[in-house]
């Protein structure tokens, strides 16, 4: 007998995504807080999948409070629903940026202090915080999940944009940093869901990474956005301390560089998914990282 399985907040990228993937093999039903369902018995799911969250603020708008409400105060309200129910597992997806935004020395575990610095990092911390602050009945799971950048056919992100520059001819100004990222390509991040959904016996209640396995280089992708394009486009290899001194400048004038953006840029950012990996017994993900990059420039490619 398949799984039944209650989604919440299927309408962005990530979520749009696992609804398509889970609804293959399980019993699936969507729910969205902004037009509040009234005909969904809630305690009528096995699984209960949190996406609602806010990230982005392209047009900034949005207050501080705004993603307290939507990133802390809704999931309160779904994990309520979900103590309430006769589900046995919650699975909500938090964000690397709980963690660190910017930098990491080594490749982050679950162990490592977090140090959330935007509104949307901190909002998500505050939630992970209070959701392992909650008493759970003993036939119930938790399950947080952190993964960095997500990509896949309809990512609307950073890719994307790194995508139309490159493959518009334009030489790539930062080729001089080389620094190493840690992604998740869609397909594996399903993976994972449904590797969890099956095993879930395997894993204790906490927070676990998810991500590729391998690490990733901005001119690495660079390079796989020229290949899918057939571009022969030069990167420009400006010297770190003309950029360096240029962001400084930005720190002081509005210019499109400034010092917090060059070190999102080119700073290593990486973790580990060995927790996860280990408790459920995966040895290889279905998709290398370069493999995920490859399908998802060549959807980008499809769009144009």
């Amino acid at each position: 007998m398949a799984f039944s399985v209650l989604i919440f907040g299927a309408n962005g990228f990530i979520g749009k995504n696992v609804f398509q993937f889970l609804k293959k093999e399980y019993n699936v039903t969507t729910c969205s807080l902004r037009t509040k369902e009234s005909n969904i018995d809630f305690s009528n799911y096995e699984v209960y999948l949190n996406f609602v969250g806010k990230a982005h603020d392209h047009n900034k708008t949005a207050s501080e409070e705004d993603f307290y409400h939507v990133n802390v105060d809704l999931t309160k309200n779904i994990f309520n629903a979900f103590i309430k129910s006769e589900a046995k597992i919650f699975i909500h997806i938090s964000s690397l940026a709980a963690l660190e935004e910017f930098e990491s020395l080594k490749p982050l575990t679950e162990e490592d202090s977090c140090n959330p610095n935007s509104w949307y990092g901190k909002s998500k911390r505050k939630a992970e915080k209070w959701l392992l602050e909650q008493r759970l009945p003993e036939n119930k799971k938790l399950i947080i999940l952190r993964p960095p950048m997500v990509h896949g056919p309809g990512d609307k992100g950073n890719l994307g944009l790194l995508y139309k520059l490159i493959s518009r001819g334009i030489p790539y100004p930062l080729s001089s940093f080389e620094n190493k990222r840690s992604f998740i390509s869609i397909d594996n991040f399903c993976f994972f869901i449904d590797e969890i959904i099956k095993n879930e016996g395997k894993l204790v209640s906490g927070i676990y990474h998810i991500s590729d396995d391998e690490l990733i280089s901005t001119n690495q992708i660079i390079d796989i956005i020229k290949k899918v394009e057939k571009k022969n486009t030069p990167d420009l290899s400006l010297p770190k301390f003309f950029v360096k001194g240029l962001a400084k400048i930005g720190d002081i004038i509005p210019i499109p560089l400034n010092s917090l953006r060059l070190k999102k840029m080119t700073s290593d950012l990486t973790v580990s998914n060995q927790k996860i990996k280990s408790a459920l017994g995966i040895e290889q993900l279905p998709l290398s990282a370069e493999e995920g990059l490859i399908k998802t420039i060549k959807s980008f490619k499809r769009e144009k």
